[in-house]
């Protein structure tokens, strides 16, 4: 559909179909998009992000970490923490749900603020 589109729309007495791809013009093509690195410019390698602690299934180390890492992965993996990007409050929302509706264990409130706290830190929306 679309290359019928672009042939209608090109004139019929200007170049030839033929002659107008030979001069370089590309209609599908996108500025900057490297089909081989996806996500990149053109021509500029991909920054690698911060690959975080092995031992902690990739958290990024700080206060915190080790306690993040034991209570979030008894019930899912670093991964679903990783991807979050979320408000504090959100945090604050999920905490609260996982307790009530998921059955994670209610932890001491200075843990449960090393935890969340370190959450916010790394994987917030706010910062």
């Amino acid at each position: 559909m679309l290359v019928l589109a672009l042939l209608l729309a090109l004139p019929l007495t200007g170049a030839p179909l033929i002659g107008t791809l030979a001069q370089g013009y590309n209609p599908l093509a996108r500025p900057g998009f490297n089909p081989l690195a996806p996500g990149t410019q053109s021509g500029k390698p991909a920054e690698k992000q911060a690959e975080g602690n092995p031992e902690l299934g990739g958290l990024p180390d700080g206060k915190g970490a080790e306690e993040t890492f034991y209570a979030c992965t008894a019930c899912h993996s670093s991964a679903i923490i990783k991807q979050q990007h979320i408000t504090d409050a959100r945090w604050d929302d999920l905490w609260g749900w996982m307790i009530e509706t998921q059955g994670m264990p209610d932890y001491p409130e200075e843990e449960k603020q090393l935890i969340l706290g370190y959450l916010k830190q790394h994987f917030s929306s706010e910062r």
